[in-house]
């Protein structure tokens, strides 16, 4: 048998991906199962984004666009990061590409090289090490606690950085925890990248969704000094539920931004040109939708929370932002279930899909195994079955 590459073994799959396909068969298969796997909203995408796409088919909008995005959503994005964050850049600034997750990739292949070093935080996105690998570049984790309400102290991201260091990545708010960074502290990061001229990563996709009265900050506010080394990304797919049209973006200095198109001019070429036709609209039309979703996810978050408390060992932080929710399930570990000794999270997530037709994922991939993460993307009805059937099957 002919060999793989190498970077293609070190490549762990994806485990949302992974246990969202086994809920999905076992749906199929006609068995009961209350999902909690996917992060993805529930909602359909809004009419009038649906409305865009279809104009665009029939206005023959179904042709190539320039790589890094049509300049109509070039010019939206950077509209859009001027209203909402206050953040001033040219459509030569911006690029948009297939989804977030690839403009990370983007990102993370333009400016790596062999050997070097990008900061993350532990409990992180699945694919960011995964991508940083990738890009032959080497994963320097910072394992958080829900003491530190799992964001990464300005001192220990000090103390990790490097002459191999070339990036910090921050998510806020965060996948899987739900955590996002105080504004004080994002200063405190954004004086360090600045310092030791290093770039910082700032996957701000859930901004739209905050909780508690919060506003979202970007650090590439802060001032000129940050700005010229951030990379602010961002998509349509959670704030407009529309995860499956792809359509992610990022602006950042011009010369990673020209590099970025260049690479993916020998990849995937332009994004979909109807999505993006569908992608201004997002932008650029009344956010009414933004919010009504914004105001479910938020009730919805209440009321798992509430759910969880009434759960003997299991402990959470109440999540800031995003619909998902790390409880930790560590308490549990050592019992016999279902004639099975529960040794971490793939065993807890194993039982509760076939013994209580639960679907959650196992902290694990997100490199902490005391946690389950579940999405609460999802009615208050399968809420409150999945959480009956969770706190059965644990008593």
């Amino acid at each position: 048998m002919l060999a793989l590459s190498q970077r293609s073994q070190d490549v762990t799959p994806s485990s949302t991906l992974a246990i969202t396909a086994k809920i999905n068969a076992m749906i199929a298969d006609g068995i009961d199962v209350v999902k909690f796997g996917a992060g993805e909203p529930d909602f359909d995408t809004p009419d009038y984004i649906k409305a865009a796409a279809i104009a665009a088919l029939d206005a023959g909008l179904t042709k190539y666009t320039p790589v890094p995005g049509t300049p109509e959503l070039r010019e939206a994005v950077a509209a859009k990061y001027k209203r909402d964050n206050g953040l001033d850049y040219a459509p030569s600034q911006v690029i948009v590409s297939c989804g977030a997750k690839h403009t990370i990739y983007n990102i993370l292949q333009a400016i790596c090289d062999p050997g070097d070093e990008v900061i993350l935080a532990a409990p992180y996105w699945v694919s960011y090490p995964e991508q940083i690998k990738l890009a032959g570049a080497i994963p320097r984790v910072i394992d958080t606690t829900s003491a530190q309400n799992f964001c990464m102290p300005p001192e220990q991201i000090e103390a990790a950085i490097s002459p191999k260091t070339k990036a910090v990545l921050i998510n806020s708010p965060s996948n899987p925890t739900g955590t996002t960074y105080d504004v004080e502290t994002l200063k405190q990061i954004a004086d360090i990248v600045v310092k030791h001229q290093v770039y910082l990563i700032s996957d701000e996709i859930y901004e739209a969704l905050l909780y508690d009265g919060a506003t979202h900050v970007s650090p590439a506010s802060f001032n000129e000094e940050t700005k010229a080394i951030t990379f602010v990304v961002n998509g349509v797919s959670k704030a407009y539920s529309m995860t499956g049209w792809r359509i992610g973006y990022t602006a950042g200095p011009e010369d990673a931004i020209q590099a970025m198109s260049r690479i993916q001019s020998h990849s995937t070429s332009n994004p979909t040109s109807i999505a993006q036709r569908a992608a201004v609209a997002a932008l650029t039309q009344p956010q009414d939708a933004v919010e009504e979703m914004r105001q479910a996810f938020e009730e919805r978050r209440d009321v798992i929370c509430q759910r969880f408390d009434e759960i003997d060992g299991v402990s959470y932080v109440k999540p800031q932002g995003a619909f998902y929710i790390f409880p930790d399930f560590s308490a549990h570990y050592g019992r016999t279930l279902d004639g099975k000794k529960s040794k971490g999270s793939m065993d807890i997530t194993d039982y509760l899909l076939n013994s209580a037709g639960v679907g959650v994922v196992p902290g694990d991939g997100f490199g902490a195994d005391n946690h389950l993460r579940l999405s609460f993307a999802t009615s208050l009805t399968e809420i409150h079955r999945g959480l009956d059937r969770i706190k059965a099957a644990l008593q």
